[in-house]
C-alpha cells in the first residue's frame, strides 16, 4: 500500500484454447500429410515399376504346343473328384502363375480363393494390364483351368487356357484405353465342382464388366465364333475380319454345358469365344490341336481384345 492506495498486479491475459489448439495440430498436420503425400508417391512409383518389368512376347504354334503339352500330358486330368485330379488343380494353378508371374511376363498375379471342397481350396487366379482411362470399365477374359473327370480336356479347356496365358503374354506391353483382366477360374467344367460359389467370386469381381469373354475351344479353326445371349453385346460388333457371329442356340446345344450361358444368368455380360461349338460329354477331348491352326486363332482373339480395349 502506497499513500492509501493499494497496488495490484494486472491479471496476465488467458491464452485463447483454439489458438493452442491450431498451433498444437497444424505440425501434427503438416507431418500427416507429408507422410501422406510421400506414400501416394512411393506407391505410384512402384505400380510404374511393376507395368516397366513386364515383357511381352509374340505368339506362336510352338509356345501354344508346348502348354498344351503340359496341360495335358504333365498336369493330366483337373478336377475334385480325386486325389489325382486335385493334384492337377494344383498344377494348372503353379503352370499358370509361373507362365505369368515376375519370373516371365512380370505380372503381379493375384489370388483369390476359391471354395472349399473337402479340405482342400484351388485359386482364381487374376492378372491385370492397366487402362489409361480409370473411367471405363475393365474388359474381362475368363477360361477355366480344369477339366470334367476321365478327360484331359484338350478343347475344354486346355486349348483355352494355353490362347489366353498366351494373349496376356502378348498384351503384357500394352497400353490400352481400358483396363484388361484376365481371369483363369478352377471350377468351370468339372460337373461335381463348386461353380456357383466360383461365380459368385468372379460376379464380386467383375461386376462393374460391360464385357466379359469366356474364351475356351480354341483349337478347332483358325477364326473366331462368338455367341451370346446378349445379342446387343459390343464384342458382337467388333469381330468382322476375325471371325463371325453366331445365335447362342448353335453354340449352347441341348443338354450340352456352355460357361457363358451360366455366366450370363449369374448376371455377368458373358460372350463365349471360341472356334467351334461345346465339347460333348461323349467326345474324349484328349487330342492336341494343330499349332499353326491353334495360333492363327490366339493371333484372332488378341486383335479382338485390342479392339475392344480400345473402343
Amino acid at each position: 500500500m502506497a499513500d492509501g492506495w493499494r497496488v495490484t498486479e494486472e491479471p496476465a491475459p488467458r491464452r485463447d484454447r483454439r489458438v493452442a489448439l491450431l498451433l498444437w495440430l497444424l505440425p501434427l498436420w503438416l507431418v500427416v500429410s507429408s507422410l501422406g503425400g510421400l506414400w501416394l508417391y512411393l506407391r505410384k512409383q512402384a505400380a510404374a515399376e511393376e507395368e516397366q518389368i513386364r515383357f511381352a512376347s509374340g505368339i506362336s504354334g510352338e509356345g501354344l504346343a508346348d502348354d498344351l503339352g503340359k496341360l495335358i500330358g504333365f498336369v493330366g486330368e483337373r478336377h475334385t473328384g480325386s486325389a489325382a485330379g486335385g493334384q492337377g488343380l494344383d498344377r494348372a494353378a503353379a503352370m499358370i502363375e509361373g507362365s505369368l508371374g515376375p519370373g516371365n511376363a512380370g505380372y503381379h498375379v493375384e489370388r483369390l480363393r476359391g471354395p472349399r471342397v473337402a479340405d482342400r481350396t484351388w485359386p482364381l487366379l487374376i492378372v491385370t494390364v492397366r487402362g489409361k482411362d480409370d473411367d471405363l470399365p475393365p474388359l474381362w477374359l475368363v477360361a477355366g483351368y480344369d477339366a470334367r473327370p476321365g478327360s484331359p480336356g484338350a478343347e475344354a479347356n486346355a486349348s483355352g487356357v494355353a490362347s489366353l496365358l498366351a494373349a496376356a503374354h502378348a498384351l503384357a506391353a500394352d497400353l490400352p484405353a481400358r483396363t484388361i483382366r484376365f481371369a483363369f477360374l478352377p471350377h468351370a467344367y468339372d460337373p461335381e465342382g463348386p461353380l456357383t460359389e466360383t461365380l459368385a467370386l468372379l460376379r464380386q469381381q467383375a461386376g462393374e464388366a460391360t464385357a466379359l469373354l469366356v474364351v475356351e475351344a480354341t483349337g478347332a479353326g483358325s477364326t473366331l465364333v462368338l455367341s451370346s445371349r446378349d445379342a446387343e453385346n459390343r464384342a458382337l460388333a467388333l469381330v468382322d475380319g476375325l471371325g463371325e457371329v453366331v445365335g447362342a442356340e448353335a453354340i449352347c446345344l441341348e443338354e450340352d454345358f456352355d460357361l457363358s450361358s451360366v455366366l450370363f444368368e449369374a448376371g455377368l455380360p458373358a460372350v463365349r469365344v471360341a472356334t467351334r461349338p461345346v465339347v460333348r460329354d461323349d467326345e474324349a477331348d484328349a487330342a492336341a490341336p494343330d499349332p499353326a491352326t491353334h495360333a492363327a486363332a490366339t493371333t484372332a482373339l488378341v486383335d479382338l481384345i485390342r479392339r475392344l480395349s480400345d473402343s
